[in-house]
């Protein structure tokens, strides 16, 4: 087995940055601190394009309405009735671009309750074995089998920022939010790639119990 195949990949490029000014005679610059963002992600759901054209016609595309703070990302004008077991339904729960392989929904546990689904936590795109839901649009309905979610509370960020923080992708991180309700949210998922910014994710409920509207602080702390 080579040391490349036991090493994460934050810490393969750690260890070639540190050869590299080690041979240039420099010394490597300390990782500069960002900004952490927390974001309260609401319901939204995500689609494949075959999903968009079944709900909004032949030829439909996402338009997009709102860039999210993740590059390439966006909130889309187009939104979907969510209907869940008995009728319950959700009017007009927002679509998320680009488009994904597969129809995915997430939802906070008190959207859950209002559907009568009983929500697993899961991480985005893990949805084999989830409850199912019927999509609604303006020309036409898709039934997804499996696909509906609580998205596990989870953290963007690149492999700088994960070397920093001295974690790699798929640990585990909490977060304490401080104010007039704090609270520390543990067990974050850390989701670490060459691109992301750093933001946590946190659904409607996690917001509001923590009053994040309120934070004086935000921290997070490598388990």
């Amino acid at each position: 087995m080579t040391m490349a195949s036991t090493l994460d990949r934050a810490a393969v490029e750690r260890i070639v940055r540190e050869i590299v000014y080690k041979q240039s005679g420099q010394s490597a610059p300390k990782p500069t601190a960002r900004e952490l963002v927390v974001s309260v992600s609401a319901r939204h759901c995500h689609l494949s394009d075959e999903q968009v054209e079944i709900l909004f016609g032949p030829g439909a595309k996402l338009t997009p309405e709102k860039n999210l703070y993740q590059d390439g990302f966006f909130a889309a004008a187009e939104t979907v009735m969510v209907v869940g077991p008995r009728k319950r339904m959700l009017p007009t729960v927002r679509i998320l671009g680009p488009t994904r392989p597969f129809g995915q929904v997430e939802l906070a546990f008190t959207d859950g309750i209002s559907l009568g689904i009983d929500l697993p936590v899961r991480a985005s795109g893990n949805v084999k074995g989830t409850p199912g839901c019927v999509l609604v649009g303006p020309k036409g309905v898709v039934e997804l089998k499996e696909g509906v979610i609580r998205a596990e509370r989870h953290v963007h960020m690149n492999f700088d920022d994960a070397a920093r923080y001295g974690v790699k992708n798929g640990d585990r991180m909490n977060l304490r939010i401080q104010s007039s309700c704090g609270v520390v949210l543990e067990n974050l998922l850390v989701r670490a790639d060459a691109t992301s910014k750093l933001e946590v994710h946190i659904d409607t409920d996690e917001g509001n119990a923590a009053d994040l509207d309120h934070a004086t602080k935000v921290e997070l702390i490598k388990q």
